[in-house]
């Protein structure tokens, strides 16, 4: 593959695709499980300190294996074809494709904010409770035309992601300047005032104190939310063979933009804490936090800021990951475990069959109304996949440490054992008290077993 992106593409790459519409949302829902300033600040800290360690650890591994398909390769050479393929499955069918479909809609309904009309319309096709709508119609458009940009070349693509990603990152530090400047009634110490007492509230009845096991639950049930806030910056893994000196200019995209993104996202959180009120952050209209802050800011012109910046936003976090989500699928193909015209590039050195593939299903998910209750069960499986990873870099220091590693995990073990602590702390909070997030994920997964053995089975016939 040719050599396009160089690092400040990767950063964008890494940057664009973590930073979708869920900053903008999910502290509503994180509030409500909590209640109090201090546990919304500590659930973005633990979810920062996270994402961090795990993209120090990952540095490593895009050092060793620095070629398409990132994750997926990586799982592959550690513990063979088998988890690699779940891996795989997991993201063709709605960890990547569910996200490229979930951020899409975001696009949609945000410009519905702006075009009611689009709100109002009755719906193209309604069967009892499904239904196709023109937010859905506009979603597969976003989709299908991000997808054709990008059988256009890496450039094109790299083009789009640069201009999309720098401006929402312009944007999001002027909110978050304007957030401390514009607001003359902070809310920071009455949000502050509760301190680590904790609160629920979840259907807007009455706040309750809650404490225990109580409180390790509604930790579990906000992580969700920020946690799924801040995947996808693996994507970049996805695209290593097309990136100048993979195997130093991943590991800095991926640290570089983490943290940046993850400062943005803690900084932005300060924004909502100082310009609303508890109730109002609990109780936005439809989650939209940004939106109640940015109107108490700019007054009805700040509704309108937001709506056009969660779009910018979300455009970009498409392209980002359609851009990347392909080159797995391609990979897997050249391995003999997806379809065999996905491993051809087009003429422009880009596998187009597999981007339209990853596109087409996406599209399918836009329709079935779905890809949002799949959404909220899979941070376990994202979570579990990344701990695999995580182990990954210590299991290979102990049965392979001749292998030559051109970048080493800053601070190991501590950085990775660190990241398997808060991730299986996580995990087991979410068995425990939210199974209902853990089980239809770990079940998808667990689906592609029998498509693994009857690929395998064809192979050997």
């Amino acid at each position: 593959m040719e050599k396009k992106l160089k690092l400040w593409d990767a950063v964008m790459i890494v940057m664009g695709s973590m930073i979708g519409s869920g900053i903008f949302i999910v502290s509503a829902d994180i509030i409500r499980n909590l209640g109090s300033g201090y546990w919304l600040i500590v659930v973005w800290l633990i979810t920062t300190l996270m994402t961090i360690a795990a993209a120090i650890s990952y540095g490593e591994l895009s050092a060793m294996f620095p070629k398409a398909g990132g994750q997926y390769t990586y799982i592959t050479e550690i513990f063979g074809k088998l988890m690699g393929f779940l891996y795989g499955w997991g993201m063709f069918t709605v960890i990547q494709t569910g996200t490229i479909a979930a951020v899409a809609v975001a696009f949609g309904k945000f410009t519905a904010y702006l075009i009611p009309s689009l709100n109002d319309a009755a719906p193209i096709f309604q069967n009892g409770d499904f239904k196709i709508t023109w937010i859905q119609i506009l979603a597969i458009v976003v989709i299908l035309f991000l997808t054709f940009v990008n059988t256009k070349g890496v450039q094109s693509g790299k083009i789009l992601q640069n201009v999309f990603t720098s401006s929402k990152i312009i944007a999001l530090l002027g909110l978050i300047v304007l957030g401390f400047v514009l607001i003359s009634q902070s809310n920071w110490n009455s949000n502050m005032s509760f301190g680590w007492d904790a609160f629920q509230n979840l259907k807007q009845t009455e706040w309750k104190s809650i404490s225990g096991a109580t409180i390790l639950g509604g930790i579990a049930a906000a992580m969700v939310g920020s946690v799924f806030s801040s995947v996808a910056w693996e994507n970049v893994t996805f695209i290593s063979g097309e990136i100048e000196n993979p195997k130093k200019n991943v590991v800095k995209a991926m640290i570089l933009g983490t943290s940046a993104v993850m400062i943005l996202y803690l900084l932005v959180n300060f924004v909502y804490l100082n310009a609303l009120d508890r109730d109002s952050i609990a109780f936005a209209a439809n989650d939209r936090v940004a939106v109640a802050a940015a109107e108490k800011m700019f007054g009805n012109a700040g509704t309108i800021i937001i709506a056009v910046l969660v779009m910018i936003s979300t455009f970009g976090c498409v392209n980002g990951i359609v851009l990347a989500g392909a080159r797995v699928f391609q990979t897997m193909a050249k391995d003999g475990l997806f379809l065999k015209s996905a491993v051809e590039n087009n003429n422009n050195g880009v596998p187009a069959k597999s981007l339209w593939m990853q596109g087409i299903w996406a599209s399918l998910l836009c329709l079935s109304g779905q890809y949002g209750d799949l959404l909220d069960m899979i941070s376990f499986v994202i979570v579990l996949f990344y701990m695999i990873t995580v182990f990954g870099v210590i299991y290979l220091r102990i049965k392979k440490p001749e292998l030559e590693r051109g970048y080493k995990t800053f601070l190991y073990p501590f950085t990775p054992i660190l990241y398997l602590l808060i991730g299986t702390g996580f995990c087991i909070l979410l068995f425990i008290y939210k199974p209902q997030y853990t089980w239809p994920g770990l079940g998808l997964i667990l689906l592609g077993l029998p498509v693994y053995f009857f690929i395998n089975k064809k192979i050997v016939n």
